[in-house]
């Protein structure tokens, strides 16, 4: 868990995902459209912590454990959440509010 704290703490936006998740691909376009350039930790990538990783994101209630965002240090959600956010337009304000270039 302290691994995740940490890596969801290091940038403005941090996106956990797999290379081989559809949703991953299309959230990660999703931010790259607005001009957000995010940390992204592929865990399928990561031989030493990606696995651990990926247990603690579901112990923080991520289910399935990837996509999952992170704005500031502080879990917003995965692809559903965040798709919902963005229609409502409140993705924009929460990055907005959290001094990202839009």
């Amino acid at each position: 868990m302290d691994r995740v704290a940490k890596a969801a703490s290091q940038n403005k936006v941090v996106i956990f995902t797999k290379t081989s998740c559809c949703m991953c691909h299309s959230i990660k376009g999703l931010f790259y459209s607005q001009g957000i350039n995010p940390m992204i930790y592929e865990l399928d990538e990561d031989n030493c912590n990606g696995r651990e990783m990926e247990r603690a994101l579901r112990r923080l209630g991520c289910n399935p454990a990837v996509p999952a965002v992170f704005i500031r240090g502080r879990f917003v959600g995965t692809a559903n959440t965040i798709m919902t956010l963005n229609l409502h337009g409140s993705l924009k304000n929460m990055l907005m509010d959290a001094r990202c270039r839009l």
